[in-house]
């Protein structure tokens, strides 16, 4: 019998695949518990349905996120803190301070999350940092560090 997965079983398939498996374990385990449904005409209309759905949200979402990143891009941060000798920050610009200045200068909101940061900016000068806004995504912003 062949069925159509709701969600993933170990050891048979992954959400949404189309097995073939016996017609008692199909009828005693899989549909009792809502985990598959069967293969008909309806069901695999419903499913390419929500297949297309999907892959058009994902496509939109894309799209936004490559004009986003083309819009941050184009910019260029100024972020001030206080320095010492030998170009030294007391302190240090993270990934919360650059989304903020992105959000109060610029009116873009980025998750701090998203700002890609091996180590935290210590010292003054131009930084390039990559903002990851999707999958296959990211953004290039150069982040100018100043002395107060």
């Amino acid at each position: 019998m062949k069925v159509i997965l709701k969600e993933e079983v170990k050891g048979l398939g992954k959400k949404e695949d189309m097995v073939n498996v016996s017609d008692g374990y199909a009828r005693n385990f899989l549909f009792p518990r809502g985990v598959a449904v069967e293969a008909t005409k309806d069901n695999l209309n419903i499913m390419k349905t929500r297949k297309d759905a999907e892959k058009t949200k994902a496509d939109r979402e894309r799209a936004h996120a490559e004009s986003y990143a083309e819009k941050i891009s184009g910019i260029n941060l100024v972020l001030k803190c206080k320095a010492g000798a030998h170009s030294q920050l007391f302190g240090s610009i993270t990934g919360k301070d650059i989304a903020d200045g992105l959000k109060s200068k610029f009116r873009l909101d980025v998750d701090k999350k998203k700002i890609a940061l091996d180590e935290p900016i210590k010292t003054l000068g131009e930084h390039t940092v990559n903002i990851r806004l999707h999958q296959g995504v990211t953004a290039k912003l150069k982040v100018s560090v100043e002395a107060e």
